[in-house]
């Protein structure tokens, strides 16, 4: 059966878990306040919020989705792989996941370093405080400069030292295309690209390109109802997404206080993400079920 045309999802979104600035289950609330039938969780490298997450949604009747978000490195650049529908306790994720952790450890390791030999240091202890429990990233190291004076704000500490060419940047150890796509599969689960254009591919026939070499690597779907895409954008990917057989999926990449103009949900404001794209993602897996 058909969901109803007004039902909407959000199939993009961050908790303390990860970077963002709610706990799993302040998200959930969030989500059923603003209406929305259904969220996705999807924290970076991490499943460490979604039992939280389900727990809310069982208390709530806001439907949450099992997710995560990889990182993954292509010779043509970086980019991130949604999991949808993952089960969050599959052997070969979790083996994948500690491996994401423990390199993710070292590279913070030497991001502490490098402030140091910049004369800004930080103590590991502080960065963890703000991380809350969740894995420590870049945003925290940024949040921990503000507190200390070094700069005036996380955009500044992103700019001036931690960006990418930065003089404290430390490159992310990153998985490839084909192992994130085997182990979301492994996990029961769909792969699917995250806010495609922000790959730097210039135009969609490139794009198109690239989907189809995507595709035969086990590519599921592509997010194309994304906050910061403007209508014809959105509609323009949804239309590639049917050319390849791909299911087309939308969300905020809601982050909280982090990202404070992109609303759960809504994004930007006029964001309305379907219910309809979460039931293609369940027919799809049924399919290859």
């Amino acid at each position: 059966m058909m969901a109803p045309p007004d039902r909407i999802c959000d199939l993009h979104t961050h908790t303390l878990a990860s970077d963002g600035s709610d706990a799993p289950s302040a998200l959930v609330r969030l989500a059923a306040a603003a209406g929305l039938a259904a969220v996705a969780v999807t924290d970076h490298d991490t499943v460490a919020g979604l039992d939280e997450a389900a727990a809310a949604g069982r208390e709530t009747g806001c439907e949450v989705v099992p997710g995560v978000e990889l990182s993954i490195k292509d010779p043509r650049g970086n980019f991130h792989l949604l999991g949808y529908l993952i089960d969050p306790a599959s052997p070969e994720l979790q083996k994948l996941l500690a491996r994401v952790q423990a390199a993710r450890s070292r590279r913070n390791e030497r991001l502490l370093e490098r402030l140091e030999a910049l004369r800004l240091p930080l103590a590991r202890g502080d960065v963890e405080h703000l991380a809350a429990g969740g894995q420590v990233g870049r945003p925290h190291f940024a949040r921990a400069m503000v507190a200390r004076g070094y700069v005036r704000s996380v955009g500044e500490a992103f700019a001036r030292y931690l960006g990418k060419g930065g003089p404290a940047y430390v490159p992310k150890s990153v998985l490839s295309l084909a192992e994130g796509i085997a182990a979301i599969h492994a996990a029961g689960g769909l792969a699917v690209l995250a806010h495609p254009l922000s790959l730097g591919i210039e135009g969609l026939e490139a794009l198109e390109r690239r989907l189809g070499e995507w595709a035969a690597l086990g590519l599921d779907g592509m997010e194309c109802h994304y906050g910061d895409y403007a209508p014809g954008v959105r509609a323009a990917l949804a239309a590639l997404c049917r050319r390849h057989g791909l299911a087309a999926t939308g969300g905020s990449d809601y982050h909280g206080r982090a990202k404070p103009d992109i609303r759960i949900g809504r994004g930007r404001g006029d964001l309305r993400v379907p219910y309809a794209c979460l039931e293609a993602l369940r027919r799809r897996r049924e399919e290859r079920a």
